[in-house]
């Protein structure tokens, strides 16, 4: 398992801030709601972190790179650098530890009583992973792309690739003696251009993992479309669990 000391994002903070969506409004609604005291965990460059206080939540996030920190701070929020598994909390503790995308990158075999060491009473965990899937079209283009050139990597824009690292019967905070609330799906779907398509493709761990093929891949990639006409209609499904400290 990659623990989130070891992920590659920093190096290009910048660009993940920049091209990286900020989590549906549907969602921040729904996480608006529980209200607390938030500990944001993994907040990378802050998306969410910023979201939820901009509901006026008092967040906090938790980001063990501190260049991602550095860009979550200059949009106005209060990051602290360091590993949710070692991380000294002091006394502090929270009704609600938020995990946008970051769930898979942590030991649950730590996270989950680290998880209720951090929790006051009845505080909740919401966990929620992005998924994003082409039309049948630009499938088939990008397939022939990335098979030549880095065909270990993930095809995660097919429908079978969408995912949610937690299964309903087998969730680890479950197991550990939190209470299952819900899952909740949100879903959109929006025109990128080529440029928007590689931009955010070359922001995530699989792809910034293939160092010097990187760019040669997201330049096929980008020809391949802009020979679909320029643009690919992107669907976005967006997966919430949430569960409760018994």
């Amino acid at each position: 398992m990659i623990g989130m000391g070891d992920l590659p994002f920093g190096p290009i903070a910048a660009e993940y801030d920049r091209h990286r969506p900020a989590p549906p409004e549907g969602l921040i609604d729904d996480l608006e709601r529980l209200g607390g005291e938030v500990l944001d965990v993994g907040c990378g460059t802050g998306k969410a972190t910023v979201a939820l206080a901009e509901r006026g939540l008092t967040v906090l996030g938790l980001e063990p790179d501190e260049r991602m920190a550095a860009v979550a701070r200059g949009h106005g929020v209060e990051v602290e650098v360091g590993a949710f598994e070692t991380w000294d909390a002091g006394d502090r503790r929270f009704d609600l530890l938020t995990f946008a995308d970051s769930w898979h990158f942590v030991d649950p075999a730590v996270a989950v009583p680290r998880a209720a060491e951090l929790l006051r009473p009845g505080g909740k965990v919401a966990r929620f992973w992005n998924s994003y899937v082409l039309e049948p079209e630009a499938i088939d283009a990008l397939d022939r792309v990335y098979r030549r050139l880095a065909p270990e990597n993930p095809q995660t824009w097919r429908q079978a690739a969408a995912w949610t690292p937690v299964r309903p019967d087998d969730d680890p905070l479950v197991r550990g003696g939190f209470m299952p609330l819900r899952t909740r799906t949100y879903r959109s779907s929006a025109l990128r251009t080529a440029d928007e398509w590689v931009a955010i493709a070359a922001t995530t761990s699989g792809h910034l993992r293939l160092g010097d093929r990187l760019a040669p891949l997201m330049s096929e990639a980008h020809a391949a479309i802009e020979a679909l006409g320029g643009a690919v209609r992107v669907h976005r499904t967006t997966v919430l669990v949430l569960a409760r400290l018994s």
